[in-house]
């Protein structure tokens, strides 16, 4: 993608994720694949490979308005995509910044492509101007009568590829693509348009593992390699889902704000600690940092370091996700339970779930906030401290 001794070339990415998965009987973009849906797969692997400078997905009219603000707090761009595939490309495009020297064109329906065919892809595209993706046929192919009732011949198989994605261009190139296609024309992939213009794309071997999932048997297929291997054919690691375990206990005291998941709760006592002493984003600090393997808090503000003292725990959290992105782990979800007999924390639920999402940059619907008490019993049944319980779930 660049030269010896040159700064490499900003490159963007354009997931087309627009279709109606009429042959799926469902909107195949939102299906679960492995437990999350098939779109967010597919875009994670271009967010976190690290080749990108913006990531811009093309979504249809009601996933726009259902999806769009998630998908523009974790800093990918959306557009409406269009009548065809063309339309949406050129709605995405759009919104490309005009500094990215490189585009990459991807179906949001091939969740596993991988970044060793994404960075190939890329290479070969600033060499020669555009690069496809390919693998060789395995079945034999013949052309049929205009009623579809008979064979008519038999192309040689060995002079044919079945294409895929990513399409990746120069940016110079696709813009004379698009403004070559024509409006009405639904071209199967923007690479059709380059013969028109006489512009030959390099071939990029890829492999049968990049699906396109079209119908309900690929999806079965995707599943299938989901599950089959941590690391894929080529040496690339994919990412898998991890979950860790956070726990914190502080005595309440008077004297102290209370300060749970970075709200400021009215009451007579707060809690004790090096920082700020709020519970909640303590425990799920160590539950993030747990489910990376990275550690504990106190690894990176020890009670010991005096400059510290009375820390808000919200840059303890900053802290956290800083460590989070140097593993390349995204969080999924966050499960918290508080254990206190005072104050009464059903009121402050959606208040402090708000605070935790901003805080981790999540949507609320990632988070779950409750409390239970310990009727009466030891010292949180006293109302002499307040326990906090978080899970987290990741993808590394």
């Amino acid at each position: 993608m660049n030269t010896k001794d040159s700064k490499p070339e900003k490159a963007a990415a354009i997931i087309l994720a627009g279709g109606s998965g009429t042959r799926m009987g469902a909107d195949k973009q939102y299906l679960p694949l492995a437990g999350r849906p098939m779109i967010e797969r597919t875009a994670e692997i271009f967010t976190s490979c690290g080749f990108f400078s913006e990531v811009v997905v093309a979504l249809g009219p009601e996933n726009l308005k259902k999806y769009g603000p998630s998908w523009e707090a974790r800093g990918v761009k959306t557009a409406p995509a269009g009548a065809t595939r063309t339309d949406s490309l050129r709605s995405a495009f759009a919104l490309v910044s005009r500094g990215a020297a490189l585009v990459a064109v991807h179906d949001g329906a091939r969740p596993l492509v991988d970044a060793g065919l994404i960075k190939a892809c890329l290479a070969a595209a600033a060499a020669h101007g555009a690069a496809v993706p390919a693998v060789p046929l395995k079945d034999t192919i013949k052309t049929v009568s205009p009623d579809g009732a008979f064979f008519e011949s038999t192309p040689a198989r060995a002079s044919m590829l079945a294409v895929q994605t990513p399409q990746c261009y120069r940016r110079g190139v696709l813009e004379r693509v698009l403004k070559r296609a024509a409006v009405s024309a639904d071209y199967t992939d923007e690479s059709q348009v380059l013969e028109q213009l006489g512009i030959k794309a390099a071939v990029v071997p890829s492999t049968y593992r990049n699906i396109k999932v079209t119908t309900p048997e690929d999806l079965i297929i995707a599943e299938a390699f989901m599950k089959e291997l941590k690391t894929d054919v080529s040496g690339v690691k994919t990412q898998v889902s991890r979950a860790g375990f956070g726990y914190d206990l502080h005595r309440l005291v008077e004297g102290r704000a209370l300060v749970l998941g970075g709200v400021k709760i009215d009451h007579p006592k707060g809690l004790l600690g090096h920082s700020d002493g709020d519970v909640v984003l303590h425990s799920v600090c160590d539950a993030l940092l747990g489910s990376i393997s990275a550690g504990e808090i106190g690894v990176y503000f020890p009670p010991t370091d005096l400059t510290i003292m009375g820390i808000s725990s919200v840059e303890i959290a900053k802290k956290t996700l800083e460590v989070l992105s140097s593993k390349k782990a995204r969080i999924i979800n966050l499960d918290i339970t508080i254990l206190a007999e005072e104050p009464k924390l059903k009121p402050h639920y959606e208040s402090i779930r708000d605070s935790v999402a901003k805080i981790f940059k999540l949507d609320r619907s990632d988070v779950s906030v409750k409390a239970k008490s310990r009727e009466g019993l030891g010292d949180i049944g006293r109302g002499e401290a307040i326990v906090c319980y978080a899970v987290a779930s990741v993808v590394k």
